[in-house]
């Protein structure tokens, strides 16, 4: 059976000035950073809808229905103003829906939920992520630092499997591959609430991989990355990767 699943995010614009002697020109280049995780999906049983972070602006859904259409949402290196402020909002003082609540009802009758580390996501970079104290952060297992996040480790990390028999880390033997970062989070006090995975203790000991429920819905907290630059291209390359991105999907959409 195939599940359907919307990925929100994970693109950005770099714009750069070159100076050459007297002369000067600018650049502007657009990137798209969930390559390795749209090629591993490719003719799974998972139909991978991406939503670039500026097309969710204005068209992630606005309604239950739009929401529906889906079995399992990634967030991924998107700011929560993105949905809190289409140009209806911001330009011209009109109500929307306020789509972050949307998210926690819809999460709440069964939807299974996903955030996945980045610059802009839990508190990020400068806290501007700003997804503490929102309804989405209601739903996770991890709940968000007041600050910047951000955990830069370019000596790498290793990641310490807490749980290896859980149906997620399935098949996932041996050291994983490096990490370079993630976000900070603190583990939610809740019976539902489970690590699977985390950094090692002399790397603080940050979780990395956490699950849990909300309603009947589920949800899951990946703190690192979903490809460079927190991902290494070995873990990207790594034969593991796909499978673990396919048992998470599969242990969220268990249920739909």
């Amino acid at each position: 059976m195939t599940k359907k699943v919307l990925l929100v995010g994970e693109s950005w614009v770099s714009s750069a000035t070159h100076y050459k002697g007297f002369d000067q020109f600018g650049s502007v280049t657009f990137h798209l950073g969930a390559e390795p995780l749209v090629k591993a999906l490719e003719g799974s049983e998972y139909e991978l809808t991406y939503m670039p972070a500026h097309e969710a602006v204005e068209k992630f859904p606005f309604d239950m229905a739009g929401l529906d259409a889906y079995d399992a949402i990634i967030l991924s290196d998107i700011g929560s103003n993105s949905l809190l402020l289409p140009p209806t909002v911001w330009l011209q003082s009109k109500t929307v829906p306020n789509r972050l609540k949307l998210i926690k009802a819809w999460v709440e009758k069964g939807g299974g939920l996903l955030m996945v580390g980045g610059y802009f996501s839990f508190q990020g970079i400068d806290g501007k992520a700003r997804w503490r104290h929102t309804p989405v952060e209601d739903v996770l297992p991890v709940t968000c630092l007041p600050y910047d996040d951000r955990v830069e480790m370019p000596e790498g990390s290793t990641p310490v499997v807490v749980d290896p028999e859980h149906p997620i880390v399935t098949g996932l033997d041996g050291e994983w591959p490096l990490l370079l970062g993630v976000n900070e989070v603190q583990l939610r006090e809740r019976s539902d609430v489970k690590l699977l995975a985390r950094l090692p203790d002399d790397q603080g000991g940050h979780p990395l991989l956490v699950l849990g429920k909300h309603g009947e819905g589920r949800t899951v907290a990946w703190t690192s990355d979903i490809g460079p630059h927190w991902l290494s291209p070995a873990f990207c390359e790594w034969e593991g990767y796909g499978r673990l991105w396919k048992n998470i999907l599969g242990w969220m959409t268990e249920t739909r």
